[in-house]
């Protein structure tokens, strides 16, 4: 069941949190930075999906676990929280710029 569901139905303490990309320390190398840096060490092609215009929002995961710490500490119960890292990147600026 949906968590704001279980807020409004059994009153639960529940809180939401939405994010964008995380990334970090032991992401799995299908990833899109990690696969970008694998691939340039290789020599390889750097992946562009789609046109190369997605927008994507990167957020260091430690970033993250902090914001949730927050939510958890002071949020309001029933609530949603997007957690963002302010850093939109189109994808084919991330293949010219990966570092």
């Amino acid at each position: 069941m949906n968590g704001k569901l279980n807020y409004h139905t059994y009153g639960l303490p529940i809180t939401v949190s939405n994010c964008s990309n995380n990334y970090g320390p032991y992401q799995f190398p299908e990833k899109l930075i990690p696969l970008m840096i694998m691939n340039m060490q290789a020599g390889k092609p750097l992946p562009v999906y789609g046109d190369g215009r997605n927008v994507r929002d990167w957020l260091y995961v430690e970033d993250h676990a902090a914001a949730i710490w927050r939510i958890v500490e002071s949020g309001v119960a029933g609530s949603t929280y997007n957690i963002g890292g302010r850093e939109r990147v189109a994808e084919h600026r991330s293949a010219a710029y990966p570092l």
